[in-house]
């Protein structure tokens, strides 16, 4: 695609704002929209948003799409009135970075197919920092020849794109990686709770752990961030807990079985329930305390 390309960005929330910004300094004509408008922190996107998210995509030739939730999309693409979806253009190539249900998925690519546009379920991997510096990973699901056309509007948010499969592949890719991740760390958190109460030093343990194969350096980054008592939402933990949700349901779906994922998803709501879901993550590390 050319930086002549129209690029409608839809949703400027913690990532999005970022995303969005990065392409604008890559020389794309970017149109926005965002239920909130454009952030204080943002001021590269004034004046370049869109009364609705319909507004935004008439004449673009790319819509992206960063939300929270299945719903959040389903508002953005799917309002008969102000959804994107009624100004998509044929020919036009739709992107769905938002982690979603992969029925979600599924039957957005349908609707976007059947309006003569392309689809591709691309969601990231990594937090604002990596958005900061484009430095995501995409694992995208969709036809070969979309990918190829989105290549270079990627490289620009991003350090690397796996082509997973065909749509919605990227949205179960992403699930996978989130509940392999979110397991992880409430591992960390209840285990260095239980090295605190027999009195170990957490430092010195963690300095051990980092030395074996048996601590990520994901994990132990996050066991720090724990002993440090820094918990700015990098990933919410409210967010966390709606991944688990969605890997739980996306398993049911396909007769698969998630007893670990399940245990591990009653620990955020959990966390939740008690005020964290705000905060990192790694908040669940409070529960031990």
């Amino acid at each position: 695609m050319s930086a002549a390309e129209r690029i409608a960005f839809l949703g400027l929330g913690a990532m999005g704002r970022r995303m969005a910004g990065r392409l604008v300094d890559a020389g794309h004509d970017v149109v926005v929209w965002s239920r909130s408008g454009v952030p204080d922190d943002a001021p590269r996107l004034r004046g370049r948003e869109a009364p609705s998210p319909r507004a935004a995509a008439e004449g673009a030739g790319v819509v992206v799409s960063m939300v929270a939730d299945d719903e959040a999309s389903k508002a953005v693409w799917d309002d008969p009135r102000a959804g994107a979806l009624a100004a998509l253009g044929a020919g036009a190539l739709a992107i769905e970075s938002s982690t979603l249900t992969p029925a979600r998925v599924a039957e957005l690519g349908g609707r976007v197919r059947s309006a003569g546009a392309q689809f591709l379920d691309a969601p990231v991997v990594g937090s604002r920092p990596q958005a900061d510096a484009g430095a995501l990973v995409y694992l995208v699901g969709g036809e070969p020849d979309a990918v190829d056309r989105a290549r270079p509007l990627l490289a620009a948010l991003g350090r690397a794109v796996h082509h997973v499969g065909p749509t919605p592949a990227g949205s179960l890719a992403k699930l996978v990686a989130n509940a392999l991740f979110g397991v992880q760390i409430a591992a960390v958190a209840e285990l260095l709770g239980f090295a605190a109460r027999a009195r170990l030093d957490a430092a010195g343990l963690l300095e051990a752990l980092g030395d074996l194969p048996v601590l990520s350096p994901a994990a132990k980054l996050a066991a720090g961030g724990m002993l440090a008592g820094r918990f700015e939402p990098m990933f919410p933990a409210a967010l966390a807990e709606k991944d688990f949700r969605y890997a739980l349901a996306a398993a049911e779906a396909v007769g698969g079985r998630l007893p670990v994922t399940g245990r591990v998803r009653e620990i955020f709501e959990h966390a939740v329930a008690r005020g964290l879901g705000g905060e990192n993550l790694t908040a669940v590390a409070k529960l031990y305390e």
